[in-house]
């Protein structure tokens, strides 16, 4: 059908009138809906507000229109609690040397480096002994005439011909030179530094060519064997540690663990950390070496019928510490006085038996005779 050019005017009018109509019925629509969740939301708020009002005025209707909270459970436990004070130690040991020139002289071999594990009589260094040789050289020329001459003089004395003064000067002269040269192959024997047992050098201190003089220091040196473990102890417990208390050792760069006992106890507080030292005794154990670091935990305490529970469980208000059980259906608060906590176990003194069945998770969400639903686990 064919539009005339008279009728446009009209069509477009009439489309205008049906998008007005449409859209003012939309903008109504809305403004109803917002009017309606106001008078939803003031509604809820005032049932709220009478509800709260009759839990408070009457026990029984809260008891009975109280939601049920879907909870968890954990089993408190009665045995054996133990604590440990752990603190982290070091590697130390008893054959930590420094070892020095014993004669005077220029250095003429280094063959020790740091770091180096060397034997027990291992050569670590050698000295300029040029001079101690000459000097035993004369001595032993020496001692070649005094050695003839003493035997001629006791064949002359046992043929009882001269006199016995020249027989005990013959003799004296020998044995003196004897102690002498004894004297100066010991110097000699000093002009070579070797190590005094199996260890590692930590320092070299000294170079070729170095001139160095009796009582230089030259090495700093650490035996391999009688090691031990050297730890700081809070002071706080003074008189709870002593020796023979046992005591596990890990050493987490090795990942290897052991048990042994305190071998000695520090008498002396430090001042400025207030703690006192301990010493572990530690066996001859592969790979572990001297500045090693290691965790102690050495057990301060420990009962053999005491009351568990998870640490985590306990909860704190004004009046003290305490945790939820599960009575009847009913989240029951019960205050608890606590003691040692270690590894998340604490051990409960008193406001429990250890036979309670507790409220584990939402925990947090419970109040004392909250209605709970434990959940299948």
């Amino acid at each position: 059908m064919k539009v005339t050019h008279r009728f446009l005017p009209l069509i477009a009018l009439a489309f205008l009138a049906l998008s007005c109509a449409k859209e003012e019925g939309v903008e109504a629509k809305k403004a109803e809906l917002e009017s309606l969740k106001t008078e939803s939301n003031e509604i809820a708020n005032q049932i709220k507000e009478i509800e709260a009002e009759l839990m408070q005025l009457d026990p029984d209707y809260a008891k009975a229109n109280q939601k049920s909270i879907l909870i968890t459970t954990a089993q408190a436990k009665r045995g054996r609690f133990e604590h440990y004070v752990e603190v982290t130690g070091s590697v130390l040991s008893k054959k930590n040397v420094n070892i020095s020139a014993e004669t005077s002289g220029r250095i003429l071999e280094v063959p020790a480096v740091e770091g180096m594990r060397v034997e027990k009589g291992a050569v670590l260094a050698r000295i300029d002994s040029e001079s101690i040789q000459r000097s035993i050289d004369e001595l032993e020329n020496n001692m070649d005439l005094a050695n003839t001459l003493f035997e001629k003089q006791e064949r002359l004395w046992n043929q009882q011909i001269g006199t016995e003064v020249q027989f005990l000067e013959a003799k004296n002269r020998k044995e003196g030179l004897e102690r002498n040269l004894a004297s100066v192959k010991t110097e000699l024997a000093k002009a070579i530094i070797r190590a005094p047992f199996a260890g590692t050098i930590e320092t070299v201190q000294v170079r070729l060519g170095e001139l160095v003089q009796p009582g230089a220091s030259m090495f700093q040196f650490v035996g391999d064997s009688d090691l031990f473990i050297e730890a700081d102890i809070s002071e706080s417990y003074v008189g709870v540690l002593s020796k023979g208390d046992s005591v596990d050792v890990s050493f987490p760069s090795i990942n290897q663990s052991l048990q042994t006992k305190v071998s000695a106890v520090g008498a002396i507080i430090n001042s400025n950390n207030r703690t006192f030292k301990v010493e572990v005794f530690l066996p001859r154990i592969p790979m572990v070496k001297p500045n090693m670091i290691s965790v102690l935990k050495i057990q301060d305490y420990e009962n053999n019928d005491a009351v568990i529970v998870p640490s985590y469980l306990i909860l704190s208000d004004n009046r003290g510490d305490y945790i939820f059980v599960v009575e009847g259906g009913v989240a029951k608060k019960k205050y608890v006085e606590r003691g040692k906590s270690f590894d998340r176990d604490t051990e409960i003194l008193k406001g429990i038996e250890g036979n309670e069945v507790l409220v584990d998770k939402g925990f947090r969400e419970v109040g004392d005779n909250f209605n709970v639903n434990v959940a299948q686990q």
